[in-house]
């Protein structure tokens, strides 16, 4: 096989892998969840489906498939129709640059495991995940509901604000590593644990993890949702698998977001120790998605008002501020 015939087939194969691992996980991930979630309230979680309630995953793809598509009578129907497609496609599109693993040899042949290394890579990932939030925009528009509208606004507004976040945090590590790409950001954090970007630049990191909890609709930085409506937000309207995109993208953002913050601080798929690199990946990865869910148990929701002030009056003044020392000390 031909060089190009060979690149053309292995983009093709991993394009369906990260479809399907992804989605897959997406889908183990809301059993996780609920584990998690009630664990730390004492409570059981899923328990009658299967071994340990695992199966209750694919009980839940069954009702949501099963179940009726409604559609509001003044809806846009069109617009209603699309909004969780854009969703669930932003996240999974931002995967594209994403490297999950350590490159690999078969059959003589080099694979690494990222769809497109280009060299703009963090640029691409926060554009790609940041489209998210149009689909909760034009679902609650569309929806031709009070609270769809009320929680569609409330989305597009943190999305807007926390985008500028997450740009500035990431300037630093870019500044020292003088790369967009997210291999050679990886590249640079080799050699050791105290390499790691999250020694260098903690106040990044934690600004970054602030970020993708908004970026992610995650408790309690998100707004999408308000627990005195008792409704959905900007997913009010919608049921069965149209309502479950939704939540797959949502899903699939945070694990994106897992993997992302795993890269940039805290080493990405170089090996530890004894430890393969693909192993250190998926362990270090999982404690950040399990941060996620720590957080969702530990933390009720902000205000919008509070949240906006998180942005305005803490955030961007700290991250303004490595970026200016980060640049004195480089200089």
């Amino acid at each position: 096989m031909s060089d190009s015939a060979f690149y053309f087939v292995a983009t093709v194969l991993k394009a369906l892998v990260i479809l399907a691992v992804i989605a897959l996980l997406s889908g183990l991930a809301t059993y996780a969840e609920r584990k998690v979630l009630a664990y730390m309230q004492r409570r059981i979680g899923p328990s009658m489906v299967g071994p340990a309630g695992l199966l209750q995953v694919g009980a839940d793809m069954i009702k949501l498939f099963t179940k009726e598509d409604a559609i509001p009578a003044r809806a846009n129907k069109l617009l209603f129709k699309i909004a969780p497609i854009i969703s669930a496609t932003g996240a999974f599109v931002a995967l594209s640059v994403v490297p999950l693993l350590p490159e690999f040899t078969i059959g003589g042949r080099t694979i690494q495991p990222i769809l497109s290394d280009i060299n703009v890579g963090i640029l691409f990932l926060l554009g790609a995940s940041g489209t998210c939030v149009y689909g909760l925009l034009i679902g609650g528009l569309a929806s031709y509901n009070k609270w769809g509208t009320i929680g569609a606004f409330r989305a597009f507004l943190q999305i807007t604000c926390f985008e500028v976040i997450n740009g500035l945090s990431l300037i630093p590590i870019v500044m020292i590593t003088g790369s967009l790409s997210l291999i050679d950001i990886v590249s640079a954090q080799s050699g050791g644990i105290d390499k790691w970007f999250i020694w260098k630049e903690p106040v990044c990191f934690a600004l970054f993890l602030i970020a993708a909890f908004v970026e992610c609709n995650r408790t309690p930085l998100c707004l999408t949702e308000n627990e005195t409506e008792i409704v959905a937000g900007a997913g009010t309207a919608y049921s069965g698998m149209r309502w479950g995109m939704f939540f797959i993208g949502e899903y699939a953002n945070i694990i994106t977001y897992s993997v992302a913050t795993t890269l940039l601080f805290l080493g990405g798929f170089n090996a530890f120790w004894f430890i393969p690199g693909g192993i250190m990946m998926v362990l270090k990865s999982s404690l950040v998605f399990f941060c996620f869910l720590w957080a969702r148990a530990a933390w009720p929701h902000l205000r919008p008002d509070q949240l906006m002030g998180l942005c305005w009056k803490v955030c961007m003044p700290l991250a303004l501020a490595c970026v200016l020392i980060t640049a004195l000390a480089i200089v």
